[in-house]
């Protein structure tokens, strides 16, 4: 018993952090916004100018693409079918004809991982939320949100093809949480994702 106990205790806390996001505002109006000047030595700096590799100057994922990334990506799979989970619309349909790229705003569900500060989360609850995806080169990078914009997250992948995303995950809100992800875009309209506890989807 003690040791279910444990894991059901690691599951809860794998994804998220008990902390609240500093400054967040529960109607999601402020969850784009720039990084706490204390913050600023844990980014990786590029140049004087720009300060953050990621274009949404918010903190940057260590390591997106190390040893325990491509270990995970190279077991993780995903199919892009149209019995997928993802492939049922569970946000509100969009024109199909509007988007000739990824790049825009989304919206994001993810799950695996039960989050204390909601009450009657469980793992296998979706977290639902708001998120933009910008590119530069070979690299995607996707913000998101859940919990009505108080808990946020960044996405660093890099582009495999035209299709698949290798990268890591992390938490804004307890940056010391980081995990490996990967995404196939299956259209500009459907990402399917899948990290080290479950599925972080994007839809539009």
């Amino acid at each position: 018993m003690k040791r279910e106990q444990e894991t059901d205790r690691k599951q809860r806390l794998d994804f998220v952090s008990l902390n609240p996001l500093r400054g967040a505002k529960t109607d999601g109006t402020n969850w784009r916004s720039r990084m706490n000047p204390e913050d600023a030595g844990n980014r990786r700096s590029v140049d004087q100018d720009r300060q953050t590799q990621n274009p949404f100057d918010v903190m940057d994922v260590p390591n997106p693409n190390d040893q325990e990334v491509l270990e995970f990506a190279a077991g993780a799979k995903l199919a892009g079918t149209s019995d997928d989970e993802n492939a049922i619309a569970w946000t509100t349909p969009s024109d199909r004809n509007q988007y000739d790229t990824i790049e825009g705003n989304w919206s994001s569900r993810w799950n695996g991982g039960a989050d204390p500060t909601i009450p009657g989360d469980a793992a296998n609850k979706w977290k639902q939320g708001q998120a933009e995806v910008k590119t530069a080169n070979d690299r995607a990078y996707l913000l998101f949100n859940w919990d009505n914009g108080a808990r946020r997250g960044l996405v660093d992948a890099q582009r495999e093809g035209t299709t698949r995303l290798v990268g890591r995950y992390i938490n804004l809100t307890d940056p010391k949480i980081t995990r490996p992800w990967i995404g196939l875009i299956v259209s500009n309209q459907r990402i399917d994702g899948r990290w080290t506890g479950g599925r972080m989807d994007f839809r539009r």
